[in-house]
């Protein structure tokens, strides 16, 4: 699927939040784009279409209307402490329902966010999605893009499926025309070196995107946020998606990754057994990192409160997750949200 969907004729495809405009911005003068896994955000009801048993108030997990609601605020609380993002990229999030629910049953209802999410086919039934201010971003056109793996890159499992790829076009503050790509790569899960072809193949859908979108407008503003499962470093981001870390100079038509010199300092945004992984990113086009007409990089942060973490005796301060198996802790996500600055 190449075409985007103009967004006039696709009201079943592009959710918007009912709740009232907010003139509410982060900083005079700033605006933040935001990035977060929210780590299994699913609605209580049974799905037949997906495999969503594990979500239930029948399961093992004891997923209740109270402990859904429960997820919703505390994922809204980390929203709120990053002061409302003016664009927020979402993944493992189930549906449509949930999505609705987060803007209009929690304190974002009155940010006046909207919503862009498509269904997608992956195995686990989740999704990625695009929260954006109504008052700040117009969406032009929106489309996911399914991922096709060639034949017998996964040998093990034919039938492996993962998420789509969102790519939304519109006009930011009614002066920059932006386009954003929100992804979520395959898990490691299997080994990382097993499964570093299925990121490299996502990696290169994106990077086709982006070079078709440089093909028409060589300056133009492109975001690119998601968690990548892979460092900034590794061949899925450097050489597939060709994110460049920021140097002294800038090449046109080039992506640089915002989170490479964080990553280099220790910092992650995914804590395994003690090590910091920065696996959720912002990459920006060069028009973005040295600065278009009216819109240009400022600073990138892993947004890290301490209300929001849980401290192991083995290995330290984690993200606070809501559970870890099927064991029930109440957090908000095994993931930190990452965002950018733009001035």
């Amino acid at each position: 699927m190449n075409k985007l969907f103009p967004v006039l004729f696709s009201f079943l495809l592009l959710a918007q939040c009912t709740a009232p405009r907010s003139s509410q911005t982060t900083d005079v003068g700033g605006y933040r784009v935001a990035f977060y896994n929210v780590e299994n955000l699913f609605d209580t009801v049974d799905d037949p279409n997906i495999p969503d048993e594990e979500f239930l108030p029948s399961s093992k997990k004891n997923w209740t209307m109270e402990r859904y609601q429960r997820k919703l605020d505390n994922l809204a609380k980390v929203v709120e402490g990053m002061g409302y993002p003016s664009l927020l990229g979402l993944a493992e999030v189930e549906n449509g329902v949930v999505l609705k629910d987060f803007c209009e049953k929690t304190s974002l209802k009155s940010q006046g966010y909207g919503i862009v999410h498509f269904d997608s086919p992956d195995f686990r039934g989740i999704d990625v999605a695009l929260l954006y201010k109504k008052n700040v971003f117009t969406v032009i056109a929106a489309e996911p893009i399914s991922i096709k793996f060639p034949a017998g890159m996964i040998p093990d499992n034919p039938d492996y499926t993962t998420r789509d790829l969102l790519v939304v076009e519109g006009n930011f503050q009614g002066k920059e025309r932006l386009h954003l790509i929100v992804a979520h790569l395959p898990s490691r899960s299997g080994g990382q070196a097993e499964t570093a072809p299925r990121r490299q193949f996502v990696a290169s859908q994106i990077g086709r995107k982006v070079d078709d979108i440089f093909k028409a407008d060589p300056n133009a503003n492109i975001i690119v946020m998601g968690d990548m499962n892979d460092e900034p470093s590794d061949p899925s981001m450097a050489q597939s998606l060709g994110a460049q870390p920021f140097g002294e100079r800038f090449v046109s038509s080039t992506l640089y990754n915002c989170f490479s010199e964080l990553k280099e300092s220790g910092k992650g945004s995914y804590h395994y057994r003690g090590d910091w992984n920065m696996l959720d990113q912002i990459i920006i086009s060069t028009s973005l990192a040295k600065g278009s007409k009216k819109l240009k990089y400022a600073s990138s942060t892993i947004y890290q409160a301490e209300w929001m973490m849980y401290k192991d005796e083995k290995y330290g301060l984690s993200p606070s997750r809501t559970y870890g198996g099927d064991r029930y802790f109440g957090g908000y996500s095994d993931h930190l949200p990452v965002y950018i600055e733009l001035k």
